[in-house]
């Protein structure tokens, strides 16, 4: 399932998938599969991505 929460709330800070990677210390491709809901981050990794984004993973990763 695509990771659309995530990727807006990057659009939002006006980061790139680029940008994003570098703050929480991953590859711009590990970023890319997130979106597109083809690898499943570690909750370390996702803690990381809500702090950089300032977002509660219930409003990024939790699906409805």
């Amino acid at each position: 399932m695509k990771n659309k929460k995530l990727k807006m709330a990057r659009v939002e800070h006006d980061l790139s998938q680029q940008e994003l990677a570098k703050k929480v210390g991953v590859s711009r491709q590990t970023i890319g599969l997130i979106e597109l809901g083809k690898y499943n981050p570690t909750l370390q990794l996702c803690v990381a991505i809500c702090k950089a984004l300032g977002k509660t993973l219930d409003e990024l990763f939790w699906e409805e």
